[in-house]
């Protein structure tokens, strides 16, 4: 950030004034006259003002690009037509023109730059006629009034909390339906539960089936040994629920022959019982009375507690292995959840930021987001308008400018007066400096007092000078007429520079704007980071606001 910093405040000081007089006038070679295509025009026609100048081959012609026409409004500014001649130049410049209420007007003198001296074309009249309307054909109706719209420059804002707003929806509602720690569903409890627990509740449920009123004698075995088995399956021989009667026996007796469980032959012929009759009752259509199935099941629930008293105990081995592997479990359960959250909240950003991208632009997003200073600094509202110096210059900037010290040299002590203010952005990439400086009265040899004059060329090119002097490199330089809304003429001079900030050349432009009355020298001077956009924007609105106050008899 310090190296998109502009001219320090002290390096500002340094340049912001120079004092110079005119050096006299070099009278060259040069012709200018000027013609319009018709003295005549409807309202809202264009109107062709030419202007011809001749001139040395050598000769620099400067011709007005500004607003200079009034009454009449530049609406096209065409390319110049170059002639050679005989040891000059011909060259015909040509503005489009026009005006939108009907009378007599006057075309004021324009200005022309040769060189170093000045012409100016003569003035010419034109009349701008009406446009005849039929009332009796056409109904008038009252002009409507004019709506005052404030530019929203918080748009950007709006979608992004309304984006944000969507956003926080869907996440609540991934949390709702996915995250949340919902309640546990019936099935979801027994599934929870330990194989015996799992098994005893089971049996329990059999009793509130209506399986003997509702005669389902074969369901009612076939739940019955499925109970049984499941037990089985999970703590005593993982095939239980595929084998047979007489396999799932035989396993029994093997493990018990192997002590690797604890099982009476009571128990395991009480058990080979009841499977054997469930398999009549399955497949040969045997109906055992109620008595009898109550006590199978009663028995089977007696079996299922020696099975559970026969099984060895864990080790500490085993008992550690599953500690571990549920805290794995669960720890890879969490990682998931994490995972999903992250993914989600990425998927649902971009999505965010290409609704943005996609309304506003992918500039607009990234210097919004991002808090772009020079962004920030040009839709300050509201911007201050005030008039610095004496005599004043108004204008219009994001922050007020602050009164800066200026050391004179000691041969223009005395001489001169100057009032210099200036806002030097830390953050921001441009800086603003207004001057105000009142020459004492000369007097000639007769003792009259006579006025100071100023070249503002030369005042620029002394600023520029300035530049090159703090370490400014690669300095172009163009020169224009400048009008204020209030019509007060200068001078501007603007370009391109690298100038030097921290030991860095970063690259940058400039406007310096230059007014002049007799013993006064105005300047406002613009420096900015080339390539900005806002930067851009702010300085064209500054241009856009600066008005001189016009000096009373007693000012002068």
């Amino acid at each position: 950030m310090k190296k998109d910093r502009t001219i320090k405040r002290h390096s500002i000081q340094n340049f912001v004034l120079t004092v110079c007089c005119v050096l006299f006038s070099v009278v060259g070679y040069g012709q200018v006259s000027s013609s319009i295509d018709s003295t005549a025009l409807k309202i809202g026609a264009e109107l062709f003002y030419k202007i011809q100048v001749k001139a040395d081959t050598t000769a620099v012609v400067v011709f007005s690009e500004e607003q200079t026409f009034q009454p009449l409004e530049m609406i096209n500014s065409y390319s110049v037509d170059t002639t050679k001649k005989e040891g000059y130049y011909q060259l015909t410049k040509t503005y489009g023109l026009t005006q939108f209420d009907s009378g007599v007007y006057t075309i004021p003198k324009q200005k022309i730059r040769i060189g170093d001296n000045v012409f100016f074309t003569d003035s010419l009249q034109v009349v701008v006629n009406p446009v005849q309307v039929d009332t009796t054909k056409q109904k008038l109706f009252d002009i409507k009034p004019l709506i005052e719209v404030e530019k929203n420059r918080s748009g950007i804002w709006g979608t992004l909390v309304i984006v944000l707003l969507v956003l926080l929806l869907i996440g609540a509602a991934l949390y709702w339906f996915i995250w949340r720690e919902k309640p546990l569903t019936e099935a979801e409890k027994i599934a929870a539960l330990k194989p015996y627990e799992r098994a005893k509740l089971a049996l329990e449920k059999l009793d509130e089936e209506r399986y003997f009123e509702n005669e389902e004698i074969k369901t009612y075995y076939s739940d019955l040994t499925l109970i049984l088995r499941q037990y089985l399956d999970e703590k005593v021989y993982e095939q239980s629920l595929e084998s047979t009667t007489d396999e799932l026996i035989f396993r029994l007796k093997t493990l018990e022959a192997a002590n690797q469980i604890k099982l009476s032959k009571e128990t395991i012929r009480n058990i080979e019982t009841i499977l054997k009759r469930a398999d009549l009752v399955k497949f040969a259509k045997s109906k055992p009375d109620y008595q009898l199935a109550k006590l199978d099941k009663n028995t089977i629930e007696l079996e299922i507690d020696h099975v559970k008293e026969g099984l060895p105990e864990p080790t500490e081995e085993e008992l550690l292995q599953d500690l571990a592997y549920r805290e794995e479990l669960a720890r890879q359960q969490k990682h998931k959840k994490i995972k999903q959250i992250v993914a989600i909240s990425v998927g649902l950003f971009l999505i965010a930021i290409t609704v943005l991208v996609a309304r506003s632009g992918f500039t607009e997003v990234k210097d919004t987001v991002l808090r772009n200073p020079s962004k920030l600094l040009l839709e300050k509202t509201p911007w201050v308008t005030s008039e610095y110096g004496a005599p004043g210059i108004t204008l219009s900037t994001p922050e007020v400018l602050e009164r800066q010290r200026v050391e004179l040299p000691e041969e223009l002590k005395g001489k001169v007066q100057t009032i210099s203010f200036a806002y030097t952005g830390a953050d921001t990439p441009f800086d603003v400096v207004v001057n105000s400086s009142k020459y004492a009265a000369q007097t000639n040899e007769e003792g009259k007092q006579k006025e100071v004059p100023i070249d503002l060329l030369k005042v620029a090119e002394d600023v520029l000078d300035r530049f090159e002097a703090n370490g400014t490199k690669n300095i172009t330089t163009r020169n224009e007429q400048f009008i204020t809304p209030n019509g007060q003429e200068g001078i501007k001079t603007f370009g391109t520079a690298e100038f030097l900030i921290e030991d860095t050349l970063v690259k940058g432009e400039y406007i310096l704007l230059g007014f002049s009355t007799p013993n006064i020298l105005q300047q406002v001077i613009l420096t900015w980071k080339e390539d900005d956009v806002y930067a851009d924007q702010i300085i064209e609105r500054i241009l856009n606001s600066i008005e001189l106050i016009k000096l009373t008899k007693d000012d002068k």
